[in-house]
């Protein structure tokens, strides 16, 4: 067969494994309540609980945001110069009617009023109202220590050595608060967002984090309790947390303390959280390979690193009080550590080397850190000790330097060594070396991150990390361990080991996946059934079509937890397109333009659709835009070019093509696709982009093939023979190597080791049933002729 018949050319659809964008972006999820809820607000609750009321109401969870009042305004500094952010000069005025924030931009001036301050512990920031009820973060914030006014987005650039970040426009909608940072800010919220309109009529129960965030609704309690006090003791109708494990609390705090996904918008104190959300973990580049800190990260993923919590017995409020307080302040704060570790609390100066009455002798000197990013201070909740060979390596934070600043982690290494014969920093370096040169894509290091990932003393954090960067891995060794790990007890880990069969094109993991969609936890079951969207149904028994189908009703679900982000549309239209439902695939994307317009994604996914539909002028004209908008953007030059081709521009392809490779060099689909183009001329001229494609992705039979296609074709029949014999031996399912294989071999007078060849494709069970017939056919010709 022609490389040509077998060229993406056919349909845009046929680029979706590389074209697409699975997109997830780190939400919050949007509870249901209504009038009918329960809900009745902390208020309810002082009566019988003044004492826990008086301390809640100031706390960080109480006001975690507030109206912006004169009282508030009064506790301020006055921003005595103006700030110059993005072309824009930015004033603020406090005064007895609260505050507001003078812009100007050259002879135009308009001024925000600030309705409501978040935060208040590090800093505070500020919303106003704009459009369509828009609820947006100003562009200046308030440094709480420093007594400050600062730029807010300048303080959330990234500082990655190899990669430039620059500061968002605070109109852009990762500074909404609608859709970006309220459900952690504000009690019992609804959005109500209309795509139709991008309408926001955003209502709330009461801003902060109230009682029933952690109880639930206290309707019936507060009604059953006023009634009568023994009812009242013997069925409170309210979620109790005194009889919560360890593991039921961490997960009550942990959705407003992860960056995370939301799947549901459902999640009640006392669920399990991976039936919830889903984690970042140290594939994201806001932490260090080693896990510290770069970005904002929050605090659950580095909580599941920590020793402690590994034996199910530490939860968040150990050390805090439900309404956010440390409760070991000041000289009490070793005592955290007292139930387990009483010989280094009592002797602090033995295990830490330092003098007594150093500050180093406090245990979260050493295992929780404290860093700052966005002018906030957080705490290392990994509760590791000190790495300063990371540091020196990775150049990662570490304890040591934080507190010695005249210092360098060479010096604190040579201390960390002298102190302890074991080398405690060796299986933390080696595990961050892994991450490190996943993320390089330096895949020399496969056969080491395949033995850490089947290691006993693998952890999770880094498992699933390694299997989300193994996305970018074409080396077919990586499979059997991720057919593996379907089974690893950590749901989370079950969970990436499902989504990363997206791109695995056999059937021999139809077992696990199918054994996923009937996992007990829901995040592993709709990653499953992402994953299991293409398969087709009459592969499957009925028993697995039904669970197939539960599972993806689920997994629409949790596509449509937030009606306001576009990636929730994007990939509910990646779902239809891959189940061929081209029409609504394309209203999903259409979607995801109204919300965001300039969404790159969703204008390269709709105009996939829309080539599918044969639509081409809809369809280049969006990735046109996306172009416009991200001129470096690889994915959209390929998928113009597949376009082009399709339409006959094949000159035009071909420039879109050379894009794609320039930005994207390894991009081995682009350069398949520009050997197919220069080959309809001169097969000599396609033979070094198949070369390209095959070094870029030696895994791909069809890439193998058109080499050996096209060698054959510029006579090098010696070369072309080599290829095909390797196509068969890595691809023994692969019928057109066999068949082209087997008619190289008759021209070169080689007929028995052609029958031979053949026969041996007929008794291989991967040859699909219609690929026999084929075979036998050519097999048949061979034989009779003489």
């Amino acid at each position: 067969m022609s490389p040509k018949r077998a060229a993406v050319f056919a349909g845009l659809l046929i680029a979706a494994a590389g074209g697409i964008w699975l997109w997830y972006r780190y939400r919050r999820a949007e509870p249901h309540t209504g009038d009918d809820s329960g809900f009745v607000g902390s208020a309810s609750c002082r009566g019988c609980h003044e004492e826990f009321y008086r301390r809640w109401a100031p706390s960080h969870h109480g006001k975690a945001m507030q109206p912006f009042t004169k009282e508030l305004a009064q506790q301020l500094s006055p921003l005595t110069e103006p700030l110059q952010i993005a072309g824009a000069s930015y004033q603020v005025e406090l005064g007895p009617q609260g505050g507001v924030v003078v812009e100007r931009i050259g002879e135009q001036t308009r001024r925000y009023r600030i309705l409501h301050a978040l935060g208040g512990k590090n800093v505070y920031y500020f919303l106003t109202e704009l459009e369509r009820g828009r609820l947006q973060v100003l562009p200046v914030a308030y440094d709480v220590r420093a007594r400050a006014w600062y730029d807010t987005a300048a303080s959330a650039v990234r500082h990655f050595p190899d990669m430039p970040d620059e500061p968002l426009h605070w109109r852009e909608r990762p500074y909404t608060f609608n859709t970006s940072c309220y459900s952690c800010h504000v009690s019992q919220l609804t959005t109500h967002y209309d795509p139709e309109t991008d309408t926001y009529h955003t209502k709330w129960l009461e801003p902060g984090i109230n009682c029933e965030t952690c109880h639930g609704p206290a309707g019936e309690h507060v009604r059953r309790c006023q009634k009568s006090e023994k009812a009242c003791r013997e069925d409170p109708r309210i979620v109790g947390t005194r009889a919560f494990t360890a593991q039921q609390l961490n997960d009550s705090c942990a959705p407003c303390h992860a960056k995370m996904i939301p799947i549901t918008h459902s999640f009640r104190p006392g669920d399990r959280y991976f039936d919830h959300y889903d984690l970042i973990s140290l594939e994201d580049r806001d932490f260090y390979p080693d896990g510290r800190d770069l970005g904002e990260n929050y605090t659950f993923t580095l909580w599941l690193l920590n020793p402690c919590q590994k034996s199910g017995k530490l939860s968040c409020l150990h050390c805090h009080t439900s309404s956010g307080r440390y409760r070991f302040a000041g000289e009490k704060t070793n005592q955290a550590c007292m139930p387990c570790h009483k010989d280094k609390v009592e002797k602090p100066e033995a295990h830490t080397h330092h003098r007594a009455g150093s500050p180093a002798n406090r245990c979260v000197a050493c295992h929780m850190p404290v860093t700052t990013f966005a002018r906030m201070r957080r705490s290392d909740h990994s509760m590791l000790p000190p790495a300063p060979a990371a540091s020196l390596e990775f150049g990662s934070p570490n304890a040591c330097n934080l507190c010695h600043t005249d210092r360098d982690a060479r010096w604190a290494d040579a201390w960390v060594r002298r102190w302890h014969k074991r080398d405690y920093q060796a299986p933390i370096l080696e595990r961050a070396r892994l991450v490190a040169a996943a993320r390089r894509g330096e895949w020399g290091r496969l056969p080491d991150v395949l033995a850490y990932l089947r290691s006993p003393r693998r952890e999770p954090v880094y498992v699933v990390a390694l299997i989300r960067l193994l996305r970018n891995c074409e080396d077919q060794r990586k499979w059997p361990i991720l057919r593996e790990l379907l089974k690893d007890p950590s749901p989370w880990v079950r969970a990436a080991a499902a989504e990363a069969f997206t791109t695995y094109r056999g059937t021999d993991q139809l077992e696990g996946l199918l054994r996923a969609l009937r996992d007990d936890y829901r995040l592993v079951r709709v990653r499953a059934a992402a994953t299991l969207a293409g398969v087709p149904t009459e592969m499957l028994t009925p028993e697995d079509r039904q669970a197939l189908a539960r599972a993806t009703s689920e997994l629409v679900e949790a596509y449509r937890t937030r009606p306001d982000d576009p990636a929730g549309y994007i990939n509910l239209g990646n779902l239809y397109l891959s189940q061929q439902r081209i029409e609504e695939a394309l209203k999903a994307f259409e979607t995801a333009l109204k919300v965001d317009p300039n969404n790159v994604p969703a204008l390269v996914n709709t105009a996939l659709a829309y080539g599918v539909t044969e639509r081409y002028d809809r369809a280049e004209q969006l990735l046109r835009k996306a172009l416009q908008l991200d001129p470096r953007n690889a994915a959209a030059y390929f998928n113009l070019g597949l376009l082009l081709g399709e339409v006959g521009r094949r000159e035009e392809a071909k420039q879109a093509l050379r894009k794609a490779l320039e930005v994207e060099p390894t991009m081995a689909a682009a350069a398949y696709n520009l050997c197919v183009l220069e080959a309809e001329q001169d097969a000599g001229r396609g033979l070094r982009w198949c070369e390209l494609a095959v070094r870029h992705a030696p895994q791909e039979p069809k890439y193998l093939y058109s080499l050996a296609f096209y060698q054959a074709q510029n006579g090098a029949v010696g070369s072309a023979i080599r290829s095909l014999e390797r196509l068969v031996r890595e691809h023994p399912s692969y019928a057109d190597g066999f068949m082209l294989l087997g008619e190289l071999y008759r021209r070169q007078g080689r007929r028995r080791e052609a029958i031979a060849m053949l026969r041996q494709a007929l008794d291989s069970e991967s040859i699909a049933p219609q690929d026999r017939y084929r075979i036998l056919g050519q097999l048949r010709a061979i034989e009779q002729r003489q």
